[in-house]
């Protein structure tokens, strides 16, 4: 079966599968957590995006080292993606000293300067104005850094997301603002908080382009994301894109997710982006059956090394507890 050499997305086989890797790693990262967490092993609360792979490979898969992050507390693949490593991302879960914040904190407000990762806050929405301010200074600056800035549906009816909008679209900032529309804001489903179809509609309102895009599409995210992307580095300013997609958990790994239904889940998890994407490389005669072995085995060693080093490595002391303050 020869490959093909590229796709209308201009990939090569290399990138499809690198593509893939992250999908199936991401998947693995949030999965082994919600094991981890039900042994009684995880520090930190965890949020798993199970079912939403899609939209974090699709939006960081283009992104640059300078170009910055505002993730949110489900969106654990972005840090990954982003650059740090397996292990020190599940030590900050653990706790531990080889954590990025060394024990001190959960995985929630954790960011990373030096890789674009703006940490985010417990008020979800609350990044949006952060991500505009920095954008406000890319532009300053006159560099083409773009700031990919993730929150809800839910937050979107908070006014943080309306004055960071504004305040976008009016100094035509380079963000691209991300919408994971997974139809629940905790246990509130999205026809009980909006009275429109789409989030994408309100960007209208500021003066910019809003799309909303099926957000199980890996490629469908990743090609919206190159066009906002390439809007924002040549100075046309924001563009949100809503993804319509779904988590498979709870709002959290303690939430049982009784607001829904069993019927409901299956016709979602029936639209999974990983096996969906496996097709599709399987039609193109990309993927064969070997090299997604391969990969899938490199990504369960990847998960265990990371396991292994959280377990092994050592607790904070009491006499760090008063290292790294700020005046």
């Amino acid at each position: 079966m020869p490959p093909i050499k590229r796709t209308k997305f201009k990939l090569s086989p290399d990138q499809l599968f690198e593509m893939f890797y992250w999908l199936t790693l991401v998947r693995a990262f949030d999965e082994r957590l919600s094991v981890l967490v039900r042994q009684g092993k995880v520090r930190s609360c965890v949020y798993t995006g199970i079912g939403q792979e899609a939209i974090i490979v699709g939006t960081c898969f283009g992104l640059r080292k300078e170009d910055f992050i505002c993730p949110l507390h489900r969106d654990l693949g972005a840090f990954l993606m982003k650059g740090v490593e397996p292990g020190t991302m599940m030590s900050q879960m653990f706790a531990k000293t080889t954590g990025l914040s060394k024990g001190r904190d959960s995985a929630l407000h954790s960011g990373v300067t030096e890789l674009g990762i703006f940490g985010n806050t417990s008020m979800l929405g609350a990044n949006l104005p952060v991500a505009a301010g920095l954008a406000y200074t890319f532009k300053m600056e006159r560099t083409d850094h773009v700031v990919v800035a993730y929150f809800g549906e839910g937050a979107s009816n908070t006014g943080d997301f309306h004055e960071a909008l504004n305040f976008a679209g009016v100094q035509r900032l380079p963000v691209v603002f991300v919408c994971e529309n997974n139809q629940y804001a905790y246990s509130v489903p999205v026809e009980k908080s909006m009275a429109i179809d789409d989030v994408a509609d309100r960007a209208a309102s500021y003066g910019f382009d809003g799309v909303a895009i099926n957000g199980n599409d890996v490629l469908a995210v990743y090609q919206a994301t190159l066009g906002a992307l390439a809007r924002a580095r040549g100075g046309e300013g924001p563009t949100l894109i809503e993804c319509k997609t779904y988590r498979w958990h709870g709002h959290s790994e303690h939430d049982k997710a009784f607001y829904r239904t069993d019927e409901e889940l299956a016709m979602w998890k029936s639209r999974d982006p990983i096996p969906t994407f496996t097709t599709y490389l399987k039609g193109l005669r990309v993927l064969a059956d070997d090299k997604q072995a391969e990969i899938e085995a490199r990504v369960t060693k990847t998960i265990d090394d990371a396991v292994e080093l959280a377990v092994n490595a050592p607790d904070p002391s009491l006499a760090e507890a008063t290292t790294d303050l700020y005046a």
